[in-house]
């Protein structure tokens, strides 16, 4: 039986695209655009959460001071005020990235693609050759989470540290080193 699969222009783009397949990357919500600080007060006092957030976040005023805030954009807010209702409203704003689950971090992967290692340079995932495959269970994935959760897990980076991490942890290094220099790939967990 088939497993989640991700493609891609590149291995870093068919793993990426499969982890998004799989779970909620770190992202920001569309709603919360607001540049001003009356129209991100305006919008975090309008919810349960957004009250939270400002309260998290260290403001602490009146209720008179607030609706005098609310009823005026023009009003004269402190600074540091200003940077706690914008460090609220982006709190409320990003969405923290959900952790890699045991089935991508503990999977078994069949790669598809140009895979080069040395001299051998072939097409894996066809009837002259098969995937790819690698033990995700015997690699390393502590960089790529930590990647990941912060949002900056480009298709670049997640290539280079799966090669390195999960890839060289699980069958070594390779003649030469592991490269994949084609431009269709398909990442398969099971």
């Amino acid at each position: 039986m088939a497993g989640p699969t991700g493609h891609g222009g590149s291995l870093g783009a068919a793993l990426n695209d499969l982890l998004r397949s799989q779970v909620t990357p770190r992202h920001r919500l569309s709603s919360y655009n607001a540049k001003h600080w009356h129209a991100q007060l305006s919008q975090l006092t309008g919810t349960r959460r957004g009250q939270q957030a400002l309260e998290d976040a260290g403001l602490h005023v009146t209720t008179k001071t607030l609706i005098n805030w609310l009823s005026d954009s023009e009003y004269n807010v402190r600074r540091n005020y200003l940077d706690i209702i914008h460090t609220a409203y982006e709190n409320v704003a990003i969405v923290p990235a959900d952790p890699l689950p045991d089935h991508i971090t503990a999977g078994q992967y069949e790669i598809s693609g140009v895979v080069k290692t040395g001299d051998d340079e072939r097409t894996r995932g066809t009837v002259d050759a098969a995937p790819l495959r690698i033990d995700g269970s015997r690699g390393n994935w502590d960089l790529i989470e930590e990647l990941w959760l912060t949002g900056e897990l480009t298709d670049d980076k997640l290539e280079d540290h799966f090669i390195d991490d999960v890839i060289v942890e699980d069958i070594g290094e390779g003649t030469d080193g592991w490269e994949f220099p084609g431009a269709s790939y398909s990442v398969e967990v099971r």
